[in-house]
């Protein structure tokens, strides 16, 4: 037998088996591409079907993590720099205040000056994002942030502030979280589109509406006793046909969709 020749019949073999596997793979790879793009397009050409619209998409980091942090306490000796109010600590960690002398809630232009109210009369103010002005009831609600973005509806990340008719600030509200820490590592999380379709697919985009803002914060993922573990969160503010809006918010980071009480609850009359 002349191995040289038949040494030489396997190489060519191989190698043309090699050149048969190698086309495979890239014919499948091209497809597998292919099927990713329309599917893609075929969400897009879904949304414009469906006349749902979305604007451009806010900057964001690709990358974050849980946090947790612990309900914070409040003492006497560190509110005793508040001037002209009377407070109470109830459980140790809700703070309720009444003003003393006068606080008028806006300028001489009609504008609101909560910025001046939390620097001067708040504890750690500057530590609280606006939610919404219920102006009809005399009151507004802050979540306390995360760096620059707010904590959802989580009453011991809150601070309410109330009027009276005449527009003077009467009394406050607070509860807050003490330092944050990451809880692990940094994860990817989703981006604004890939909400929009996780959104879409699960039929929490109506049509005809528009997606009109979409912006990260934190919702409350565990509760450890006094530790409380927060995850990211997009809200995706939707204004739907008939001029109404809502709000979802989905986990940036699992895709779940954040099922919590997002009403205002009014305050009792007295």
């Amino acid at each position: 037998m002349d191995w040289n020749k038949t040494k030489t019949i396997f190489i060519v073999a191989f190698s043309i088996l090699n050149i048969f596997l190698y086309s495979l793979y890239l014919n499948r790879y091209t497809e597998a591409q292919n099927l990713q793009i329309m599917g893609e397009t075929s969400i897009e050409e879904s949304l414009e079907l469906d006349n749902i619209s979305y604007g451009e998409f806010p900057t964001y980091s690709e990358e974050m993590s849980y946090v947790s942090a612990d309900v914070a306490a409040y003492s006497k000796e560190a509110l005793g720099k508040l001037k002209n109010q009377e407070y109470a600590i109830t459980d140790d960690t809700i703070l309720t205040s009444t003003l003393k002398d006068s606080f008028n809630i806006k300028d001489s232009k009609g504008d609101f000056r909560f910025s001046t109210f939390l620097a001067d009369y708040v504890p750690h103010g500057e530590e609280y994002l606006m939610w919404e002005v219920v102006e009809e009831n005399q009151f507004a609600v802050f979540f306390q942030k995360v760096d620059k973005y707010p904590i959802y509806f989580n009453y011991n990340a809150m601070l309410t502030v109330y009027w009276d008719e005449k527009g003077n600030i009467t009394n406050y509200e607070q509860q807050r979280f003490g330092e944050f820490d990451n809880f692990n590592k940094k994860k990817d999380i989703l981006s604004p589109l890939d909400v929009i379709n996780t959104l879409y697919s699960r039929d929490y985009l109506e049509k005809d509406s528009t997606v009109e803002k979409i912006s990260l914060g934190y919702s409350t993922l565990l509760t450890l006793r006094k530790t409380q573990v927060f995850a990211p969160t997009w809200r995706v503010r939707v204004e739907l046909k008939n001029g109404e809006f809502e709000d979802i918010f989905v986990n940036a980071i699992e895709g779940k969709i954040v099922d919590f009480q997002s009403e205002l609850i009014e305050p009792e009359e007295e």
